[in-house]
């Protein structure tokens, strides 16, 4: 049984406003090629899942964005995924995808790779995580709040790396400053970097 997640809705309407034709078009495309089609968000952009997960759609600024999770054994490669996130390149108009045929045609493949477990190709073995360094000023400041101490001991190493990036990628010392304060503060509140952007 197909399920619409309202997030999604909302997801579409704070787009802009060219993106919202293009965004409605897809999502209507997805279902109808696929009635059991479950809706979601995950990282923040709509995902439809089948037997896992099928595919997504974003909006920025300027383009949309379209692609299968086993994109690279459905659409034939080429210099759009240069460009964008997915396998259609930069969207801005409906024009630039392809037909609602095709389109169904690939999400009939992206099901039938679902229906018998085909995994996602094999990426390249990811690299040996970087050491995790903590600046100086960020030391201090934390051994000086046990809660964001506490915190920031408990957090796994992606989350402190988030931190750590967020502050030493500050372009002036006075930015620097600001972030490290307000680090500081959310996580004596618990909070993790991105905290504002999760449960969206």
């Amino acid at each position: 049984m197909a399920t619409q997640d309202p997030r999604v809705d909302a997801y579409i309407a704070k787009s802009e406003d060219f993106a919202r034709p293009i965004l409605a078009h897809l999502r209507k495309v997805v279902h109808a090629a696929c009635p059991d089609v479950e809706e979601t968000m995950k990282w923040s952009f709509p995902h439809f899942q089948y037997k896992g997960l099928l595919c997504s759609m974003a909006s920025f600024k300027e383009h949309c964005a379209f692609g299968f999770w086993k994109g690279s054994l459905i659409v034939e490669k080429g210099g759009a995924t240069e460009q964008a996130m997915g396998q259609f390149g930069r969207i801005t108009e409906l024009s630039d995808l392809p037909s609602k045929k095709v389109l169904t045609g690939y999400i009939k493949e992206a099901m039938k790779l679902n229906d018998t477990g085909v995994k996602s190709p094999t990426r390249s073995k990811p690299k040996a995580p970087r050491e995790l360094i903590v600046p100086d000023d960020l030391a201090a400041a934390l051994s000086a709040n046990t809660q964001a101490q506490a915190t920031f001991d408990a957090f796994s190493p992606s989350n402190k790396r988030e931190y750590i990036d967020w502050i030493t990628e500050a372009k002036t010392e006075a930015t620097r400053s600001r972030r490290l304060t307000t680090a500081v503060e959310w996580m004596a509140e618990g909070k993790p970097r991105n905290w504002k952007y999760m449960n969206c």
